[in-house]
């Protein structure tokens, strides 16, 4: 019998070069539909549910300080002061806004700016870990998917909406169209509309996923490698620690096919958190005087060496910026103060020759910066309103400013701020006379105001007529 020829075997190692090949081929011709496209091995439930919860303590934080911030401005009390058209209900308002402690707002505001920023690293990980489900077909299921479709798309472009101008407005770039606080006030109630909804969806869920062992295991399905330590073992005897979880639900953000990990699920959100920590560093300390400040590189009013001088504080507005000029503020300059007793004028020279007090007060702004106390000293609000007629019980005073343009150069402040003690015409600030950028001759200071209202330039103050 003749003998067969054997075919000749192919290298070994050919097969196996062309196998490693295969899975990169096949994932060049999948789409962003398919969840094999989709191969990073961090990404996966519990991932997404920590930093999901980490952005639902934050964001209900900025909500609240929101909030805060918008009662600051007395929105109820006059137009100038509340800039919303048509704000409807949207707009409640819930108590007048107080005059201590002193610090109030310099809190509330710098709380608010500063979680913004922080959380701006766990936002993105939070997007990039669900952003195969944006692109999962067929779009709507269900009514109940349609609805959790809803809510992601308001609160996802609703926080991105908020973050952008709110950055933007940190950095005194307004190149959005319209006013940052009309836009930031109605983007913040469809931001909530999603964010409420979407937790009420997601809460129970992300609760489930963390109370199985958080980010310290891997879980089942492919939430670990088969055959790893932390992977479910389906032989195991049920109730076992190694036996997979009956009640477990699939892992849907985990990658079908992941690539060979490169890094850990905890040490991806080590990175996350160190990006925060160094957004805290390099921004916090605007509100803060000394090294703090030096080191906060990230924002206009940090950073900088504002110079030797009582008057050496930071500042808004410039004189120069809103064109006031050394006529304007000169000997020509009076005071027009009005009331009951009718339209009285006063120079500089007679403000300084009335009884004068003195308070320790910080400046506040809305953009999230402030000072340390400054020693301020002028004549007393309480004291130009009984002038004006109302001996006993000082009302309501609207201010207004030689500034002839742009926002807040007119404020309202309510009787409680006018009342408090500490709330001055200020025309001097430590030690020494106001400077021009600081609102020379005269300006308004009031405990826990934001500092729009603590308005420069000072021209008229008219009591009781709000």
């Amino acid at each position: 019998m003749p003998e067969r020829r054997r075919t000749p075997a192919l290298p070994a190692r050919l097969p196996a070069r062309l196998a490693d090949r295969l899975p990169d081929r096949l994932t060049a011709l999948r789409t962003p539909a398919d969840p094999g496209f989709w191969r990073s091995p961090v990404r996966g439930a519990r991932f997404t549910a920590v930093l999901g919860v980490v952005l639902l303590a934050g964001l209900t934080l900025l909500f609240v300080t929101g909030l805060l911030s918008y009662a600051a401005y007395n929105p109820d009390l006059d137009p100038v002061n509340d800039k919303t058209p048509g704000k409807g209900w949207l707009g409640f308002y819930l108590f007048a806004w107080p005059t201590g402690p002193h610090w109030l707002y310099r809190l509330t505001q710098g709380l608010h700016v500063t979680v913004g920023i922080v959380l701006v690293p766990v936002l993105l990980a939070k997007l990039w870990s669900v952003v195969p489900r944006l692109f999962a077909l067929p779009p709507v299921r269900s009514v109940g998917h349609a609805l959790e479709r809803l809510s992601v798309l308001l609160l996802v472009g609703g926080a991105l909406f908020q973050f952008i101008t709110g950055l933007l407005n940190i950095q005194l770039d307004y190149i959005f169209p319209g006013s940052f606080y009309t836009l930031h006030f109605y983007g913040a109630w469809v931001f909530l509309a999603g964010f409420v909804t979407h937790v009420a969806l997601k809460l129970p869920q992300a609760v489930r996923v963390l109370r199985s062992g958080g980010i310290r295991r891997g879980g089942a399905g492919p939430l670990a490698a088969p055959g790893s330590p932390a992977a479910p073992d389906p032989l195991a005897a049920p109730g076992s620690p190694a036996a997979p979880d009956p009640l477990a639900a699939p892992d849907t953000l985990a990658a079908p096919d992941p690539l060979p990990a490169t890094l850990s699920r905890r040490g991806a959100l080590v990175m996350v958190g160190a990006g925060s920590l160094l957004l805290l560093i390099t921004s916090a300390g605007r509100s803060f005087d000394g090294p703090l400040r030096r080191i906060a590189l990230l924002t206009p009013r940090g950073g900088t060496d504002q110079g030797p001088g009582p008057n050496a504080f930071q500042v808004n507005k410039t004189a120069a910026a809103v064109r006031i000029t050394p006529a304007d503020t000169g000997e020509r300059w009076r005071l027009t103060v009005r009331g009951p007793a009718g339209e009285l004028r006063f120079s500089r020279a007679e403000l300084l020759a009335m009884e004068q007090h003195t308070a320790a007060l910080p400046i506040a702004c809305v953009e999230g910066w402030s000072t340390s106390d400054q020693l301020w000293r002028g004549v007393r609000l309480s004291d130009l309103a009984a002038l004006a007629g109302y001996p006993d019980s000082p009302p309501d005073v609207f201010v207004e400013s030689l500034q002839r343009s742009g926002s807040f150069r007119k404020a309202a402040l309510r009787d409680n701020q006018v009342r408090d003690g500490r709330s001055l015409l200020a025309l001097e600030v430590n030690g020494a006379p106001l400077s021009p950028d600081h609102g020379y001759p005269a300006r308004i200071i009031v405990p826990a105001a934001p500092g729009v209202l603590n308005t420069k330039w000072v021209e008229t103050l008219t009591f009781g007529e709000l």
